[in-house]
C-alpha cells in the first residue's frame, strides 16, 4: 500500500520515478479506509532530501500511511525554502490537538551543542512530552535519539574526539524485540554519521530501557522503552547510496578534518562506487515498525489512545 503525500510534494515526482508505491491526496480521499496517521518532525537542514528518504522506506510496507511533515516554529530554516516549507509543512501548535498512529523525529546537525542551547530546545521537548499521550510510537534518529533519551531518562551524551562515520557491523543485543527485527539476519549493517554517542553502561542503569543491538565499532544502535512506544536509533537507515559520500565531499571542500567513511567505498577509494549494505535492513525496519509496533497496536479510534 503507498504512502499519501500531498498531490504537488517534490518528493512525489522523485519516488514515481523510483517506482516507490505513494499516492496523492486527491486519490486517497476516494478510498473507504483508515490510512495510518505518521508526522514527521523533520529537524534536518535539508529537509527535502531527508523527507524523500524516509517517504521511500514508509512507503515499502502493505499500510497505507497519511503523512504530516512538521518543523519547528522556533528555527529558521536557511537551507529549505519558505515556500516548500508553508506549502507542506504544520508546525506542532496546528497539529498538537490531533493524535497519530506513529511519529518519527529526525536527527540534526547540532550535536556540538549543549541541549539547552539548540534554539527549538524548549518547543522540542514540549513536543517530545506530548507525543507521550498522543503517538502511539515514535523513532527517534540520531540526534533526535540523542535528545530524547536525555529528555525522558537523563541519558548525556559524550562528544567524539572524531566523527563516527561509515557502514558499521551490528549484531542483535536482545532477541525478545524480535517483531522489531523480525526478519533481520544475525549481523547486519547501518550507516552511522555524528560527533556524539550515548553509552552502553547509562543505558543498562535505566531498567525501563531495553538495548536491542549494538555495534562493535559504533556502540549502541537501537534502544526501545515502553512496548516500543519510545524507539531511539543512533544510526540511519534512511540513508540513501549516496549520502555518506555528499556529507564526505562537502566536508573535504570546506576544509574540515574528515576521515574516508568506513566500510563504504571498496578498497576505501573514495573515486569508487560505493557499496550498498543497508538498504534491505532499513527497509525492514521501518515495515516491522509500522506493522507490529503501529498498526497491530494502534487503536482505531485514536480519540481512545
Amino acid at each position: 500500500m503507498p504512502v499519501k503525500i500531498p498531490d504537488n510534494l517534490p518528493t512525489m515526482e522523485i519516488l514515481t520515478k523510483e517506482n516507490v508505491f505513494v499516492m496523492a491526496e486527491s486519490r486517497a480521499y476516494s478510498q473507504d479506509i483508515r490510512p495510518l496517521k505518521v508526522a514527521i518532525l523533520n529537524l534536518m537542514p535539508t529537509k527535502i532530501a531527508t523527507e524523500t528518504q524516509l517517504l521511500r522506506l514508509l512507503a515499502n510496507s502493505p499500510l497505507q500511511v497519511d503523512i504530516t511533515l512538521l518543523h519547528p516554529i522556533s528555527h529558521t530554516s536557511k537551507n529549505t525554502p519558505a515556500s516548500h516549507l508553508q506549502a507542506f509543512y504544520k508546525t506542532w501548535d496546528q497539529v498538537r490537538a490531533e493524535r497519530f498512529d506513529g511519529m518519527i523525529i529526525t536527527g540534526a546537525p547540532v550535536e556540538d551543542l549543549e541541549y539547552e542551547q539548540v534554539t527549538y530546545w524548549d518547543e522540542l521537548c514540549q513536543i517530545m512530552e506530548w507525543s507521550k499521550k498522543n503517538v502511539y510510537s515514535t523513532v527517534h534518529v540520531c540526534w533526535g535519539g540523542q535528545a530524547a533519551l536525555y529528555y525522558h531518562y537523563g541519558i548525556p551524551k559524550y562528544p567524539l574526539p572524531e566523527k563516527k562515520f561509515g557502514v558499521f557491523k551490528h549484531t542483535v543485543h536482545n532477541h525478545k524485540f524480535l517483531p522489531l527485527l523480525r526478519g533481520f539476519d544475525d549481523v547486519f549493517y547501518c550507516p552511522h554519521s555524528r560527533h556524539s554517542e550515548v553509552r552502553k553502561e547509562d543505558v543498562l542503569k535505566i531498567p525501563e530501557l531495553d538495548l536491542v543491538c549494538e555495534s562493535d565499532e559504533a556502540g549502541v544502535h537501537v534502544i526501545s522503552a515502553m512496548k516500543g512506544r519510545l524507539i531511539f536509533i543512533m544510526g540511519h537507515f534512511e540513508y540513501d547510496p549516496l549520502t555518506l559520500k555528499g556529507e564526505y565531499d562537502r566536508d573535504v571542500q570546506k576544509g574540515l578534518p574528515i576521515q574516508v567513511p568506513r566500510n563504504y567505498f571498496p578498497g576505501d577509494d573514495p573515486e569508487a562506487e560505493p557499496l550498498v549494505r543497508w538498504r534491505g535492513h532499513g527497509n525492514l525496519f521501518f515495515s516491522n515498525w509500522l506493522n507490529y509496533y503501529v498498526y497491530q497496536e494502534t487503536p482505531y479510534d485514536l480519540s481512545e489512545l
